[in-house]
């Protein structure tokens, strides 16, 4: 299956699969279901700027015409002028599991050391969240360690798993 993700922009075909998988908790799973939101807002979103910012974009996951799930990105400041990106996943239950996810997040970092000058991408995802940890494994990632009572679900604090890849970790044309 992970031979033919690829990624795209956020067609407005897609929005409906975005919204579902963000605010369904059946859809979105244990780890990044949030509570109840606005599911408007993608839409907005959309007709904003595509979803594509200088700051923080989401790429679609797909694999021919059908949305799998999505990518994101978002700006995070480090020193001084100095950023990098950190992404994230969300994924429809039936892609998971498969490769599509490690191949949509190595997709993603090629994008943005092609696109952009960052020289670091990052990941969070929960402790407990053991198949993305081994998804951000397998797409090139490298875990820096454990950042305590960093994320907020499901009314309590928890511990969160930071990994990244940097731009001379790359192998050929932004491959990790």
């Amino acid at each position: 299956m992970n031979d033919h993700v690829e990624l795209r922009p956020v067609a407005e075909a897609d929005l409906p699969v975005i919204e579902r998988l963000r605010t369904d908790p059946e859809l979105a799973g244990p780890f990044l279901w949030a509570g109840w939101s606005d599911p408007h807002r993608f839409r907005r979103r959309y007709e904003q700027d595509g979803m594509l910012g200088e700051e923080t974009g989401t790429f679609a996951v797909a694999r021919a015409e059908e949305a799998l799930g999505i990518v994101s990105y978002r700006r995070v400041p480090t020193a001084g002028s100095l950023w990098c990106w950190s992404i994230g996943i969300s994924l429809l239950p039936a892609a998971r599991g498969r490769g599509a996810g490690s191949r949509a997040q190595r997709l993603l970092v090629s994008y943005l050391f092609a696109h952009t000058t960052a020289h670091r991408v990052q990941a969070e995802t929960e402790v407990d969240n053991i198949a993305e940890q081994r998804a951000l494994e397998k797409a090139g990632f490298t875990r820096e360690g454990v950042m305590r009572g960093y994320g907020f679900r499901d009314g309590r604090y928890r511990d969160e798993v930071l990994y990244s890849v940097l731009r001379p970790e790359v192998r050929g044309p932004g491959t990790p």
